[in-house]
């Protein structure tokens, strides 16, 4: 079986020794190890070990306990986790389905390694979208008025349904502190480049009229500040003054869809780890 650990803690010396000796001690073997150091010279090292060790499943609660020595001794932020252990997503959408149906798509074909456990929106447009992968479709209106309510009832479905990672695939409603507070770092938003230069109503109209000469598109983590949070994936696709509105808006969708694909991906693989607003992603 395979185990992720994953580090973050001051950088000193002894830290990789410390770790290879304590897996190497507990019998498993290191397939794959990445690191990173913002600064060679106190800065915060950064290091993603992917392991093999038979019946993890029955130990890794072993190894944690065991664990935790090293972690008090270089004061980390470390977690041990399991392949086997599929993390559960939910899919918040509203109208647009483009990002929706991609994710569906790899889901089937067995690109994303997740239980995806249910698709929330706010509207029943894409009800029929999600019907034929069998995943339970919840319709939850929201307006300034029952925002409270919407997201009383969203907390509900998410602890029904033991959650661990939402994905917001075009969903167009703020998310409340209190969802954001009990997923930290385990939201992820998907939304074109042009904020905040292109804000408010039809972003790509606005781009056309300005001339743009690239579109993209951004995935990142949320938080309280809205559009501001730890950024994950970006890509970018050249246009030029051939391009009208529509060809923007088709262009747009298609870097969104695999923005977001690639960022979910590296998510569900332990492969991101947040430092302040900033994230480091062992690709």
């Amino acid at each position: 079986m395979i185990g992720r650990l994953l580090v973050s803690c001051q950088d000193r010396p002894g830290i990789v020794a410390a770790v290879s000796r304590f897996l190497s001690e507990h019998g498993a073997n290191i397939v794959h190890s990445d690191q990173h150091s913002t600064d060679p010279e106190g800065g915060i090292f950064f290091m993603r070990i992917e392991f093999q060790l038979k019946e993890l499943d029955d130990k890794i609660e072993s190894l944690r306990e065991q664990f935790t020595e090293i972690g008090k001794h270089f004061e980390m932020e470390w977690r041990i986790e399991s392949t086997a252990k599929r993390k559960k997503t939910a899919i918040f959408v509203s109208k647009e389905d483009h990002c929706l149906q991609d994710l569906l798509w790899r889901w089937k074909i067995g690109e994303l390694v997740t239980d995806i456990s249910l698709v929330v929106s706010n509207h029943k447009d894409l009800e029929s979208v999600v019907k034929p992968f069998a995943i339970p479709y919840y319709h939850v209106p929201v307006t300034k008025e029952t925002r409270h309510e919407a997201a009383n009832s969203h907390l509900q479905l998410l602890d029904k349904y033991k959650v661990d990672t939402i994905i917001l695939a075009r969903y167009m409603q703020i998310i409340p502190p209190q969802m954001i507070e009990s997923y930290k770092n385990q939201i992820i938003n998907i939304h074109h480049s042009f904020l905040p230069a292109f804000v408010g109503g039809k972003p790509y109209d606005q781009a056309y009229e300005r001339g743009v000469k690239i579109i993209g598109a951004t995935a990142h983590y949320v938080t309280e500040e809205l559009d501001q949070g730890p950024i994950i994936e970006q890509d970018v696709q050249r246009v030029d003054h051939r391009h009208q509105v529509n060809d923007l808006k088709r262009i747009g969708r298609d870097v969104e869809r695999m923005v977001l694909a690639r960022s979910v991906q590296w998510h569900l693989h332990d492969q991101v780890l947040v430092h302040g607003n900033k994230t480091i992603v062992f690709r």
